[in-house]
């Protein structure tokens, strides 16, 4: 009896609360460039100018932590405006906030939702910051993380600290990502799909797998997952490349199976029954695109806050571009700094320099007056695109940062009939997050 009594007047423990975040951003990006050379332009030319554009972007990001080990997260975005020349004309495109196909509207759209399954591999744990993408809190060392859902191919694969983010870092494609690696993704650069991560403290192994689209830069997602899908496997070390500066290396290898076209095709049937070549013509189920990319982070400070950059990347280059941009080969190269140096450590200054380039099926083709859906001039004096990056980045409050960034680009759209072309911008982001119950 007594003991039945004391039971009733204890308190009960309160439940534990759930850790969540909840944030979002706004980023709004002013382009203009002027009158340059251009002899002829095509279809799909970058305008030879004066010319401006705005885009805005909006996204609202929420994730919680269902149970220890799995987190779900849910981010509504909608994209706004558009870019100069309609966001074509180029490889390495000047606006990473820029959504290309008109047909995908301005309404809002899921970016994404998806599950996040991290199994611990050993006892030892470590803390990890919250970002848009990572409920933080108490993280194995080792672990085994499955990912699946709604995102993007990028959100896990070929990421860099220095240079990834078109928000907050570079606007130019050849800076966010890899050109040479056409990831499965629809015209906004979302798919559905998922990955495995085994990650241990000095190396980690990724392995995915995500719809690709109908069509070439198609809003819609292949439902025939047996003939259509784009694979990936990346493996990342840590080398000590500089004394008490661990580097990360990141090397891996895609395939993308879909119903593509095929450039020596398209030339062949143009020769056989005359006109213009049409690789729309030449799809057909079983075409592989496949290559490799590389990828490299230096910190150069103990705080990884100012480092250098690097991706290599190369594809077979004989089907069409599906997904991401008009290049078979690409070379990039930079430098974050943060403004620690003159008392301004929320501060950072880029520079990068990058060249994209093309197959010998793939210039032949738009030298024949071809047309992808990113490029087409109407002729083609092939050579690599080249361009150089530099941006500066004021964190005005925590929650806003106003940036001014440059261009050049030197033969646009690997054209050297045409260009150069400079480009300014003024890029305005807000963000703010909050974290909770951890």
């Amino acid at each position: 009896m007594l003991s039945g009594a004391l039971a009733a007047e204890a308190p009960s423990l309160p439940a534990a609360p759930i850790p969540y975040l909840l944030g979002g951003q706004v980023t709004v990006v002013w382009q203009h460039d002027p009158a340059f050379r251009s002899p002829y332009q095509g279809r799909n030319s970058f305008r030879s100018g004066p010319d401006d554009a705005v885009s805005h972007s909006y996204t609202l990001c929420t994730g919680v932590r269902l149970l220890p080990w799995l987190d779900l997260y849910v981010d509504p975005e909608m994209i706004r405006g558009s870019g100069l020349s309609s966001g074509v004309g180029l490889a390495g495109y000047t606006n990473g906030e820029v959504i290309r196909n008109p047909e995908a509207g301005q309404s809002p759209y899921l970016a994404r939702a998806f599950v996040r399954a991290t199994i611990p591999l050993a006892p030892e744990y470590e803390d990890s910051e919250s970002d848009a993408l990572h409920v933080g809190g108490r993280c194995p060392q080792r672990r085994l993380v499955l990912t699946g859902g709604v995102l993007a191919a990028a959100d896990i694969f070929d990421t860099n600290r220095y240079a990834n983010s078109t928000r907050t870092q570079f606007l130019n494609w050849s800076f966010i990502s890899n050109t040479a690696w056409d990831f499965a993704a629809d015209t906004r650069g979302y798919s559905r799909g998922g990955a495995i991560e085994w990650i241990a403290d000095p190396w980690a192994v990724r392995v995915g797998s995500f719809q690709m689209p109908t069509i070439a830069n198609g809003l819609d997602l292949d439902g025939d997952l047996l003939h259509s899908h784009g694979d990936q496997i990346e493996g990342e070390v840590h080398p000590t490349l500089l004394p008490g500066r661990h580097a990360v290396l990141r090397l891996m290898a895609y395939g993308n199976h879909a119903r593509m076209g095929d450039y020596r095709d398209a030339l062949d049937l143009a020769a056989r029954k005359g006109g213009t070549p049409d690789i729309t013509r030449t799809r057909r189920l079983g075409r592989v695109k496949y290559g490799f990319t590389l990828n490299v982070e230096q910190p150069l400070t103990e705080d990884r806050d100012t480092g250098l950059f690097g991706r290599f990347g190369w594809n077979d280059g004989a089907t069409e571009t599906f997904a991401y941009t008009e290049a078979e080969w690409t070379l990039s190269a930079g430098a974050q700094v943060a403004g620690t140096w003159w008392h301004r450590p929320e501060d950072r200054v880029g520079l990068g320099l990058a060249a994209n380039g093309l197959s010998d099926a793939h210039a032949d083709y738009l030298g024949h007056g071809g047309f992808g859906f990113e490029l087409g001039d109407g002729r083609l004096r092939y050579r690599p695109e080249t361009i150089f990056e530099s941006y500066y980045l004021v964190q005005v409050l925590s929650w806003i940062a106003l940036t001014v960034d440059y261009q050049f680009i030197a033969d646009p759209g690997h054209n050297a009939a045409r260009g150069p072309v400079s480009v300014v911008s003024v890029r305005l982001h807000l963000e703010r997050t909050f974290v909770g119950g951890g």
